[in-house]
């Protein structure tokens, strides 16, 4: 059904207030994963639950039949339907409650919804908290303009997407896939591909008597370290100063380097700068390692200095993705090991195989061992298909008629099901994004209170046609 503009400007209007308070109520909960806190109904411990319970009671007093389902998923059902007939098609938003952690460099309390210049600020807002209340209140839409719905709308709310996506498992063993889904977790105007995905961890022996005492840095796998700490072996006052390092002797003999780096999402390594690379760099250049260290370190510059792995000898690009990317995210001290996280991301034109082949055999040349953890593939939709079609129209309708469906690095839920795509709500680029901004997972996460207004027009001119 098509739906005029001023009644969609309308509905917006009159709700707008309730919508930005509904996000606030979001982006204060804290919703990282917790594992030694989980118990039975909140596997991913009480501050992720919390999340959950809130978003559906929000959904609830919007009047949608809601669900938790152990508190894996939640979701909220649109009740209100002018069809009878049998067999109807569902159509699903699948969206996420969970965060990554708030790191550091915040100019704004990471856990409040801040309005500065036209923008919102706060860790969630865009991913993916603003989101899915943005999704909730388009599917609300249609509870107060009644119009003829041939399709069953289904609104749910994930709570482990940023940790392994162990809810989408949950929730595809319990429940069968949606006709057409989208997730509201990604860029405009429509993501029809996205690369595949090569997860792994480095494990190195300490050296004994080495210059490393311990290596600690980064939140999460899938994000650039803001920031990391390395303890060596010597003297404050012996080492030379350098912006983005603070140096404190801790203890009689060893001294702890801080390090300040820009953090970002692993699939935009060419936005941040990792401040286990500007540690790396550091004792590399001033020669503080023993020479197993040393080679070690080596390996981590050929990591740190290339983000498109070409320093590893695994780039690789075609002619629908663009170029391999590669980060470490993690990097900790475990069982006598500097043990650190891999998070690659590829096009078609290489694979897991090929990628954990040539990766070990550099590990092995600088003493280290790599050891994989996780392999996914590519994903990629016709963009032919009706549902996509809708999708891009309705996104032409609000905004730049010209932009075509894309591919990225991003690995969101819609790789995970036979029909699904990602749709919304960043640009790739913006001129007028302020420089004090941040991305998603990085310090400063924002977007301008215009572009969530969008995002809400054109998710219920999609839905409006969808549901037809």
């Amino acid at each position: 059904m098509h739906i005029e503009k001023t009644t969609i400007e309308h509905y917006i209007d009159a709700h707008w207030n309730e919508i930005l308070e509904d996000i606030q109520q979001m982006v204060v909960i804290p919703s990282t994963m917790d594992k030694e806190r989980a118990t039975s109904g909140q596997p991913w411990g009480p501050d992720v639950a919390q999340a959950l319970t809130k978003i559906l009671d929000i959904a609830s007093r919007l009047g949608f039949a809601t669900h938790n389902y152990e508190g894996y998923v939640g979701c909220a059902d649109l009740k209100q339907t002018t069809s009878n007939r049998k067999n109807k098609k569902q159509i699903a938003v699948f969206s996420h409650v969970d965060t990554v952690p708030a790191g550091a460099g915040w100019s704004f309390e990471p856990y409040a919804l801040t309005k500065k210049d036209g923008f919102l600020c706060g860790r969630g807002v865009v991913d993916d908290k603003g989101p899915s209340i943005i999704a909730l209140w388009a599917a609300h839409f249609f509870t107060e303009y009644k119009q003829e719905i041939n399709s069953d709308l289904r609104i749910i709310f994930g709570t482990n997407e940023e940790s392994g996506m162990e809810d989408l498992k949950y929730y595809r063993a319990h429940f069968e896939d949606p006709y057409f889904l989208f997730t509201p977790d990604s860029y405009w105007p429509v993501v029809i591909g996205e690369k595949g995905t090569y997860n792994a961890e480095i494990s190195f022996p300490l050296v004994k008597d080495g210059r490393i005492v311990k290596f600690e840095g980064g939140t999460v796998r899938n994000a650039v370290a803001s920031e990391a700490d390395v303890i060596i072996r010597g003297q404050a006052d012996k080492l030379i100063k350098q912006e983005n390092i603070s140096i404190t002797q801790v203890s009689a003999d060893s001294v702890c380097l801080h390090a300040i780096g820009v953090g970002g999402h692993a699939s935009e390594p060419q936005k941040t700068k990792s401040a286990i690379g500007i540690l790396v760099d550091y004792l590399y250049d001033h020669g503080i390692y023993t020479a197993p260290e040393k080679t070690w370190l080596e390996l981590q510059r050929k990591i740190y200095h290339k983000w498109d792995g070409s320093l590893l000898n695994i780039d690789a690009i075609d002619d629908i993705f663009s170029p391999l990317t590669i980060i470490s995210g993690v990097i900790g001290t475990r069982d006598g090991k500097l043990i650190q996280s891999i998070d690659c991301r590829f096009p078609k034109s290489t694979n897991p195989d090929t990628i954990y082949k040539k990766l070990s055999q550099t590990c092995s040349q600088h003493g280290a061992l790599l050891q994989e953890t996780h392999r996914g593939h590519c994903m990629f939709v016709d963009p032919k298909q009706k549902e996509i079609q809708i999708l891009l129209s309705s996104y032409h309708e609000w905004s730049t008629p010209d932009e075509q469906p894309i591919t990225l690095g991003g690995g969101t839920y819609a790789k995970h099901f036979p029909y699904a795509v990602a749709f919304g709500p960043e640009h790739l680029e913006d001129s007028n994004t302020p420089s004090w901004l941040g991305s998603i997972h990085a310090a400063n996460e924002g977007i301008s209170e215009n572009a969530l207004k969008k995002a809400l027009a054109i998710y219920i001119t999609a839905l409006g046609e969808l549901l037809r």
